[in-house]
């Protein structure tokens, strides 16, 4: 055998040695270093890297019956920080995972769910937000990043004792133009609220009627 045959011969050795893991089981699946999304698959005692698609964690609480592949706020990885580079598509930043769209704070309605890159664009309820922290719509006052005044076009008084109803943390307000949509300002930040068809916001009682006379 050459000596350039038997340098390459040793080269493969070492890396195909470098590239068998030990089971720490005879089955299931375990993480492979500081990596949080690559894992070891042990069948019969034999041991096969895998790594998670973009935008997807390795949870190693995973049953052995679900996928172990999943979104970031479902995977806690502890110290295990390294990820593999981001992938982005024309869409999405990530080939797997749901991000908000618009690039003001004011813009907090919609979101993207990208799957394979691909993006499907959802909006959350009238009033709410997309929170990236819980992939939930929620109110925008709660939800980082978005401006609940600037998104709802509403700002809350100042001074709660001089306008409004109800508690000073908690106030009601019509919203202008519109009988049958109102405000709740919870610390100075708006809520949108609709009584829906056939009802009307009373600011007197501070609750929605059927009473239209009630409605300015």
């Amino acid at each position: 055998m050459s000596k350039i045959s038997l340098v390459n011969l040793c080269i493969y050795f070492i890396v195909f040695i470098s590239q068998v893991f030990t089971c720490p089981e005879k089955n299931g699946r375990f993480p492979i270093g500081n990596s949080c999304d690559k894992y070891l698959e042990c069948v019969d005692g034999v041991g096969e890297e895998k790594q998670c698609p973009d935008g997807l964690r390795f949870n190693e609480k995973a049953s052995l019956f679900t996928y172990p592949c999943q979104y970031p706020i479902d995977v806690d990885c502890g110290a295990r920080s390294l990820l593999q580079p981001a992938k982005p598509s024309d869409d999405c930043p990530h080939q797997f995972g749901y991000f908000r769209m618009g690039t003001k704070p004011s813009e907090c309605n919609q979101f993207l769910n990208c799957v394979d890159g691909r993006a499907y664009v959802f909006e959350c309820p009238e009033g709410l937000a997309f929170n990236p922290e819980t992939y939930h719509c929620d109110w925008p006052d709660v939800v980082e990043d978005c401006d609940a005044a600037g998104y709802l076009g509403f700002q809350c008084p100042a001074d709660p004792k001089v306008e409004g109803l109800g508690f000073q943390e908690y106030r009601f307000y019509q919203k202008p133009g519109d009988c049958q949509r109102y405000f709740l300002c919870v610390n100075g930040n708006p809520r949108l609220y609709n009584c829906g068809d056939g009802n009307y916001f009373d600011s007197n009682l501070r609750t929605c009627t059927n009473e239209t006379t009630t409605c300015v």
